[in-house]
């Protein structure tokens, strides 16, 4: 654990969550989005966390992760970290095979640079065709097939890496209800990413045992 710094005691978690709309909450007031859930359900436990970064971006990919996320997560001083990232490279075309390259180069540098590279929680990626606008964003291609391609190569590399994995491929394809789905037709609703959290929580509890 690093030293303490900031203010913030060394015995407490600081945890950083990267990724894109689905991680920064897209329509959803910040208190909703799943990695602020998580990390009240973590402190109800009694995991002293604090959730002091998350400069996930709507719209990003791996490489706009690799640019602009990644350097505020390095000066974050991190102790723990979640990743949820591809499905805007899976949109704009990115092969599965250069997907896992970039993939590769985010957990290198996430890894190296906590205190216990353990300390990573990877999520996989959500199945939007199930909304009533994720067609569009299908361009005539099948999208769960190509998503779990991409999803494969996550769980390639949290096992190549033993790190946790919290599996909400197959929960978001089971929330179609407009009750789950926010006001554009595309992105989860705060009830949905209450759900994933129930599905997160506990891959991320299994960091701190």
């Amino acid at each position: 654990m690093n030293d303490a710094f900031e203010g913030y005691p060394s015995a407490r978690e600081r945890y950083v969550a990267l990724g894109d709309s689905y991680t920064i909450g897209e329509g959803v007031e910040e208190a909703g989005r799943w990695p602020n859930r998580l990390t009240e359900h973590l402190r109800q436990v009694g995991v002293a966390i604090d959730l002091v970064a998350n400069p996930s971006v709507t719209g990003w990919t791996t490489s706009q992760l690799i640019e602009h996320e990644l350097p505020i997560f390095e000066t974050s001083h991190p102790t723990v970290a979640s990743l949820l990232i591809g499905v805007n490279d899976w949109v704009q075309g990115v092969s599965p095979v250069d997907y896992r390259e970039r993939l590769v180069q985010i957990l290198d540098r996430v890894q190296s640079t906590l205190p216990d590279p353990g300390r990573v929680l990877l999520v996989t990626i959500p199945d939007f065709s199930v909304t009533p606008e994720g067609s569009t964003y299908g361009k005539g291609r099948d999208i769960p097939r190509g998503i779990a391609a991409f999803n494969e190569a996550v769980m390639t590399e949290a096992d190549r890496r033993s790190l946790p994995v919290a599996d909400i491929f197959p929960l978001s394809q089971a929330l179609a209800a407009p009750e789950f789905v926010a006001p554009d037709g595309l992105h989860p609703s705060s009830a949905a990413y209450e759900r994933w959290e129930w599905t997160i929580y506990p891959a991320a509890r299994s960091l701190f045992v």
